[in-house]
């Protein structure tokens, strides 16, 4: 299990290296989040249009080890950006990976940017 986590690890804007495009602005929906894999890693990605933003994270719930962050709802706690695992109900801020119900591991989180009608997200 472990093994799983360690290929997720966070980055930000600054260590980005490659920037990889997910795909169209139109393959995501919108308030929702789309799964893409990016080598052997499998990234969340959410618009979050009630902000106008984008978000990517890993996609596995570090909770009970399952591929589901993508299929979360996301919404904001005090201004924080977050997604809940439809599974277990954690939640997860999406600017950190902080888990926000403080009762299991946090999240990595990734750059996203948008150009030319396509969405990247970034990787070190």
């Amino acid at each position: 299990m472990q093994t799983l986590l360690s290929k997720y690890t966070p980055v930000t804007e600054s260590e980005v290296k490659i920037w990889f495009k997910a795909g169209p602005i139109h393959a995501f929906p919108d308030n929702a989040g789309a799964c893409v894999k990016y080598q052997d890693k499998q990234i969340a990605v959410f618009h979050f249009t009630a902000q106008g933003r984008w978000y990517a994270c890993q996609n596995l719930c570090p909770h009970r080890m399952e591929m589901v962050l993508s299929r979360g709802l996301i919404g904001d706690e005090k201004g924080e950006p977050k997604v809940a695992c439809p599974m277990h109900k954690r939640t997860f801020s999406l600017l950190t990976g902080e888990n926000l119900t403080g009762d299991c591991g946090t999240i990595a989180v990734y750059p996203v940017k948008v150009a030319d009608g396509e969405v990247y997200i970034g990787f070190s």
